[in-house]
């Protein structure tokens, strides 16, 4: 028997509502559909509740700490381009706390997934320089920017380190991330069950 995987999607203020949402009913149905995984909110600190960018308010199941007992980790985006920056993807990939936190978890083999700018939050920790990545159209052009080798595709599978370009890009990746590690049955069974067809435009490396 083996131990029970984590998964944890990263909750903070401001992201965008599909990023998080859409690859959580994704992990949840292949729970059901066999895969031996918790799935969780994790806020970026200590509150009752997280408001998405479009205000869906949702109560996290703890706080992201750089010792968190993780086999993967989503970091949604949000809110990258609305200018401010006090909130959302943008305000997170300017928290070193956080940034750090992913960093270590990244280097104990924590497997990270980004969706839509969330891989602006990878890219500000460092962790795609020199590896190949993907995010929202709107922000390919700073991760170009960066030491990120960018890739046109909907789903750039890099081993431990998946990344997905523009929110709805976040159910394929969740998706793949399924049959990669639980098998196809799986991955079928729950697009079937959410009705969704799956792209397979998936970049492995």
């Amino acid at each position: 028997m083996t131990d029970t995987d984590s998964l944890a999607i990263l909750a903070f203020e401001g992201f965008e509502e599909l990023d998080a949402i859409g690859p959580y009913e994704v992990f949840q149905g292949a729970r059901s559909a066999g895969a031996d995984w918790t799935v969780e909110l994790l806020a970026t600190a200590e509150t009752d509740r997280v408001s998405a960018a479009y205000d869906l308010r949702v109560e996290p199941d703890g706080v992201l700490s750089a010792d968190a007992d993780l086999d993967y980790l989503v970091v949604p985006g949000g809110g990258w381009n609305d200018g401010d920056g006090e909130t959302g993807a943008r305000a997170v990939a300017r928290d070193e706390t956080i940034l750090d936190a992913i960093r270590a978890l990244h280097a104990e083999g924590t497997t990270l997934l980004s969706v839509c700018t969330g891989a602006m939050v990878l890219s500000a920790a460092g962790l795609l320089d020199g590896r190949p990545a993907v995010t929202h159209r709107s922000a390919l052009d700073e991760l170009r920017g960066t030491d990120a080798e960018v890739v046109d595709a909907r789903v750039v599978d890099d081993s431990d380190i998946v990344t997905a370009g523009g929110i709805t890009a976040g159910i394929d990746a969740a998706l793949w991330l399924v049959e990669r590690e639980w098998g196809a049955g799986v991955a079928t069974a729950v697009a079937e069950t959410t009705e969704y067809e799956r792209s397979a435009d998936v970049y492995r490396a």
